[in-house]
């Protein structure tokens, strides 16, 4: 009778003995899950299979005497006893089986163990091992080492751990074999386990020994423990040994500890390509491309023998660098030995030429690639997903589907990135399904890119589900979900997110920081953006400058450019995007100035501008009419080629326009090859501002007959050149078309216009009425052009009802009362004067002083009203003298109706004579040559007295005089200005 061994039970199948010429079998059973057990046995003649019972025939030499039959109730059981353990079974066999305990059976079994290893085939070495059990030897150590040997080599690691623990005798060789098992098949734990337990029994370890528990250290990234094995190995004496020596730089390297690796990899006596290929991946790994390329020149000089796994690392040092020059030359070297194509290398030269920028030579390589594996696919998607090349992942990922091949979670997330830049969400939902089908929906890498992909396209409910989803999330997670709150309406769930973030342990890392600070910005929340600024503080990345660039665009967007700049000046490195922004804010803040200012810090620090720079800083020209510094810009604007910019163009066309120069807007506009809606509003405000109303509607025929549909900011330009030229009737169609013509709701812009259409026409009873007839309540905007209406034509009723309205809706704004003050001054209505200066003192509202300024040789002189501040001011008013004396000689008279303060004429004559505008006027001509225009911008609107003047002088001088109030420009020419009086 036979009892199997705990270790086996299971390995055997149902054996009948048989006897030839008996009638009647005996049946017993011995049980078997592999039919390789007995394919042995059968070649040795020991059993005939019976497919009809569940017993099994034994016949050795086809001798019926050496088989006797035993009944399933008797209890003597003979046993087969294997290193004095008894083989347990529930199966019994009556037969006669020769022992074999001489050492030549051992070899022979032995031999055939080590023969199913190479080969790698289990089945006949279960049937080995089989015929070991059945033969009831009593195997050696060799033996059992072969045995576990064999279980390792052919993959089935469960039975080589259970022929291991039931070996007596456990050497350094039997838990060798088994840690290296371990090892190859990437279960690094194991392995390590492995080696505490030889340890702990007592034995010594090897160089092989030590080798191999290394490399499983290496796999999980054991670090300390593989330093405790360091000084075994010192202390064992094998640290020499080129294999332990290699185990350790790889285990160092890919540990991320390159100064150890170094350490032991240049103390090692002799070199081999194995520790050359550790040292070389572990500095790729950690992106240090160019100490790669110095390894391998000393691997090359050295004549040690490379391998494609020395290309392949070398490859993503050149990759790292983006270095394609090092690369094409790896890359011959790959030719040069025959392994180009091989699926590793061919992967890693897809990569380099990837991340090179090299798309083509990527594709050019892949083609190449006979039946190219899942990695090569997903390399070459990866590369064209990096390139922006959408349509061509898509192709190619359809392209992999027909080959027959499964992608793997890397090319799904590159395929997900690439539908997210396709901005396709149709095409995305596909890819999800793709994936759910294939099983990768739980991978982190995959759901982070369906996140990005669903918040990007702005499906923010199903990025939510997929982040919902997630049973482990990561930083990278929480970077994907925020990225979908940088606009619109759900930005502001961007603190609650970030918050909760917080609350659930996670650290934010500076892409978190960023993209929270992206949506302060378009919340203008800087009072959450200050407290982000604190927690970048204290994670310490305020040096970042990419932090630093978030958060010079926040406190720039919530209108603290203090803070802003004081952020901006802290920075290393400034690129364009940073010098952009701040540029930008600056000229949106009116503050042309510092805008320009910032250019020239940028030109000398050697950032190059690009077209959003230079268009930023000719805005902020524009806003303070600085002529000059904007020719200037033009220049650089033509140097650097971007003349042809749409953008470029607009704001050269608005810099001319708002400087008074519009021949030259015009000459601009007329030269670009591709004119936007933005452009041809420019034009049409410019005519507009610059008094030539008939151009401005002209410039909209002109627009309308080129196709193109005209937008609110259109129609505000067309409704102003009606006002400054008097067309009631024309604006009134005008603006009735805005919305039966066009399908465009009129916004409080247009109604204000209308209302300043009919107010400059003295329609102010009309204007009232369309008042309360506005669809929309009006706002300041509309009383304040009501009250001007008011002023100009001295209605004091209608101007007291517009001006209670102004007080209820800002009382803090001065030219309300100074617009209803002049106007009781200018019918004499002294007492109601006092009491408007007293209210508008009781409120604390203090009057904005009248200053205009001039732009001489790039610098700005302002003149407040008898200013008497300037260097030159002696000049200046020896100037004032003698224009005086020309414009009396001329027949000018001063109009002292326009000084509404009780003074005599007199003193009423002598302040127009020192008015600011005046005062500019005289600077100019002391300073500027004969040839140029003057042109002077003023805070306020011209006097009536002063226009005359300026006219007057015009002619009497013979010079072009530009003055831009707040309202327009007048251009004084021969004795006339371009309003035709008209303002």
């Amino acid at each position: 009778m036979l009892k199997t061994h705990s270790s086996f039970r299971g390995l055997f199948f149902p054996l009948r003995y048989h006897h030839q010429g008996l009638k009647k079998n005996k049946h017993k059973f011995l049980h078997c899950s592999d039919m390789s057990t007995l394919s042995l046995l059968w070649s040795f003649n020991f059993i005939e299979p019976d497919p009809f019972c569940n017993t099994t025939s034994i016949n050795k030499n086809n001798d019926s005497s050496m088989v006797s039959s035993v009944k399933p109730h008797q209890k003597k059981k003979p046993r087969l006893v294997m290193n004095s353990l008894a083989l347990n079974s529930t199966s019994c066999v009556e037969r006669v089986v020769p022992k074999f305990y001489d050492k030549e059976t051992l070899k022979m079994y032995s031999g055939l163990l080590q023969d199913c290893s190479t080969k790698g085939s289990l089945y006949n070495g279960k049937a080995v091992h089989g015929q070991v059990i059945i033969s009831g030897m009593n195997p050696d150590s060799y033996l059992w080492i072969c045995l576990v040997n064999m279980y390792v080599k052919c993959g089935d690691l469960t039975l080589a751990h259970l022929v291991f623990d039931e070996m007596l005798e456990r050497d350094v060789v039997s838990f060798t074999v088994l840690i290296a098992g371990y090892s190859a098949a990437g279960n690094g734990y194991e392995g390590v386990g492995l080696f505490r337990r030889m340890r702990s029994e007592g034995i010594l370890g090897n160089g092989f020994a030590f080798a191999s528990a290394l490399k499983a250290c290496s796999m999980c990234l054991a670090l300390e423990f593989g330093k405790q094995m360091h000084a075994e190995v010192v202390k064992a004496g094998v640290l020499g040994d080129v294999f332990v020596g290699s185990a350790l730089v790889d285990l160092y390297a890919k540990c991320g500890e390159m100064e150890l690796a170094e350490g032991v990899f240049f103390n090692i006596p002799e070199l081999n390509v194995v520790s050359w290929n550790a040292l070389l991946n572990g500095y790729a790994k950690i992106g240090d491309g160019r100490r790669v390329l110095n390894l391998f020149h000393k691997m090359y000089e050295s004549d040690m023998k490379f391998s494609k796994f020395t290309l392949s690392s070398v490859l993503k040092g050149c990759a790292s660098l983006g270095n394609a020059r090092e690369g094409q030359i790896v890359h011959s070297l790959a030719i040069k030995t025959g392994t180009e194509l091989d699926g590793i290398l061919s992967s890693s030269l897809v990569d380099m030429y990837s991340k090179c920028g090299l798309a083509e030579d990527a594709q050019k390589i892949f083609v190449r690639v006979l039946n190219p594996d899942v990695v090569a696919w997903s390399t070459m998607i990866a590369c064209l997903d990096q390139q922006g090349k959408t349509c061509e992942v898509t192709k190619l990922f359809a392209d992999m589907g027909k080959a027959g091949l499964r992608p793997n979670q890397y090319t799904l997330a590159s395929v997900v990135s690439a539908s997210t830049n396709l901005i396709d969400l149709r095409y995305g939902k596909s890819v999800h399904a793709c994936i759910c089908k294939s099983g990768f929906d739980s991978d982190k890498s995959v759901s982070n890119a369906l996140i990005t992909m669903y918040m990007k396209s702005g499906s923010v409910q199903d990025g939510f589900r997929v982040f919902e989803s997630m049973e482990d999330r990561v930083v990278i997670s929480w970077n994907a979900f925020l990225s979908g709150f940088h606009e619109g309406d759900a930005c502001s769930q961007a603190p609650i997110i970030f918050n909760r973030m917080v609350v659930e342990g996670f650290k934010p890392n500076k892409y978190t920081f960023i993209s929270t600070l992206r949506s302060c910005s378009s919340l203008s929340d800087m009072s959450f953006g200050q407290q982000i600024h604190g927690q970048i503080v204290k994670n310490n990345l305020q040096t970042d400058d990419f932090v630093g660039a978030s958060l010079v665009d926040m406190y720039s967007k919530c209108g603290c450019l203090e803070n802003a700049h004081k952020v901006f000046k802290r920075m290393k490195e400034r690129d364009f995007f940073t010098w952009t922004t701040v540029i930008s804010e600056y000229a949106q803040a009116n503050q042309g100035e510092k805008a320009f200012e910032c250019f020239r810090q940028m030109q000398r620090e050697g950032v190059n501008p690009n077209e959003f720079t230079l268009a930023s800083c000719l805005r902020g020209c524009s806003t303070i009419s600085a002529l000059e510094s904007g020719r200037q810009l033009h220049s650089q604007v033509i140097k650097s080629g971007h003349s042809c910019d749409v953008f470029v163009t607009s704001a050269l066309v608005d810099m001319y326009g708002k400087c008074g120069a519009i021949e030259d807007a015009e000459e601009v506009f007329e030269s670009s090859e591709s004119r936007d809606i933005v452009s041809w509003n420019t034009m049409i405000c410019g005519y507009s501002q610059n008094g030539d109303g008939e151009k401005s509607l002209q410039t909209f025929n002109s627009m309308l007959n080129e196709g193109i549909q005209p937008n609110e900011i259109t129609f505000i330009g067309v409704l102003s050149a009606c006002s400054h030229i008097g067309l009631v009737e024309k604006g009134k169609q005008h603006f009735e078309s805005i919305k039966e013509v066009y399908g465009i709701i009129p916004t409080i812009q247009h109604y204000a216009c209308m209302v300043d259409i009919l107010g400059r026409a003295g329609k102010l009873e009309e204007v009232e009425n369309f008042i309360e007839k506005m669809n929309i309540k009006p706002n300041a905007l509309v009383w304040q052009t009501a009250l001007g209406a008011c002023k100009m034509h001295g209605n004091v009723e209608f101007g007291e009802r517009a001006a209670e309205k102004l007080f209820q809706l800002e009382p803090e704004t001065d030219s309300t009362y100074i617009l209803l003050s002049n106007i009781y001054a200018a019918k004499g209505m002294w007492d109601d004067v006092k009491k408007v200066r007293s209210k508008m003192s009781s409120q604390g509202v203090k009057k904005e002083p009248g200053c205009s300024w001039v732009e001489i040789n790039g610098e700005f002189h302002t003149f407040l009203s008898k200013d008497g501040s300037h260097p030159k001011v002696k000049e200046i008013y020896l100037k004032l003298d003698e224009l005086d004396q020309k414009l009396k000689a001329a027949g000018y008279v001063p109009n002292t109706q326009f000084v509404l303060n009780k003074v005599s004429e007199e003193k009423k004559k002598e302040s127009l004579i020192y008015h600011s505008e005046r005062l500019a006027l005289a600077f100019a001509l002391i300073s500027k040559g004969p040839a140029k225009p003057i042109r002077i911008f003023k805070n306020l609107r011209i006097c009536g007295d002063c226009h005359n003047a300026m006219k007057l002088l015009s002619d009497v001088i013979d010079r072009d005089i530009i003055i831009r109030d707040v309202t327009r420009f007048h251009h004084f020419q021969n004795g006339s200005c371009s309003c035709r009086d008209y303002w």
